[in-house]
């Protein structure tokens, strides 16, 4: 009876034009076009690529007109560490969901992990070095859609 059952598994996902490993094709986004705007699918959306790490827009006036809040998923490869910069018209909240780091802020340290939630005011020059062996994530909030940084050091190319 296994045999069976296999084989017929086997036949149905030939049929169905996928092989075993094959994943399924991407489905297209399901957003209404009255929704256009004001939601986002992250699948969807560009991911910036830079030497230590990844940068994906959700949510900002670019993408959803009208925008009052710039928000991001970021993620710091091990031993990569993103530029020191600052954000001169807006505050930004990080909030860790995986791994752990140290974010420094105007010169001084302080150890993140995940569930751990920082505010860094407007002006105030910092960066993030992932300090473990896992890929830090990040979610990534500012304080407006027109989010504007100044690096203080070069970023690094890909």
């Amino acid at each position: 009876m296994k045999r069976i059952t296999i084989a017929a598994l086997s036949l149905g996902l030939c049929i169905s034009g996928m092989g075993g490993d094959e994943k399924p094709p991407r489905q297209a986004s399901s957003i209404p076009a009255a929704w256009s705007g004001k939601v986002t699918d992250a699948a969807q959306l560009p991911l910036e690529q830079n030497a230590w790490g990844t940068l994906k827009w959700v949510c900002n006036e670019k993408l959803m007109p009208g925008a009052e809040q710039t928000v991001g998923l970021a993620t710091i490869l091990p031993g990569k560490h993103n530029p020191v910069h600052y954000h001169p018209n807006c505050e930004e909240v990080l909030f860790v969901i995986s791994g752990q780091g140290l974010h420094s802020y105007d010169g001084r340290t302080i150890p993140l992990k995940a569930g751990m939630t920082i505010r860094i005011p407007a002006k105030v020059k910092h960066n993030l070095v992932n300090t473990g062996t896992e890929p830090l994530r990040t979610l990534v909030s500012y304080s407006s859609g027109d989010r504007k940084t100044v690096f203080l050091e070069e970023q690094q190319a890909k």
